[in-house]
């Protein structure tokens, strides 16, 4: 199978958008993590970060499909 620039496009934003929330998930657990677990703060924080990141990748399927429109 042949990965073309369109393929090669989406694949490229999709593992940037999940490297932000593996980025997110590091920084949330150095910052709240701690001996005793996560803090109510941080549980917050996290699922703040799990919402953002439905919502960046909702953004990043429409913006692919976009693009992938304005190719054709």
């Amino acid at each position: 199978m042949e990965i073309d620039a369109e393929l090669r496009r989406q694949i490229a934003v999709s593992l940037s958008a999940a490297a932000v929330f593996v980025a997110g998930l590091v920084g949330i657990g150095v910052a709240f993590g701690g001996p005793d677990g996560l803090p109510e703060t941080g549980a917050i924080a996290l699922v703040a970060l799990l919402a953002a990141f439905v919502l960046l990748m909702a953004l990043v399927g429409a913006y692919l499909i976009r693009a992938n429109d304005d190719d054709a």
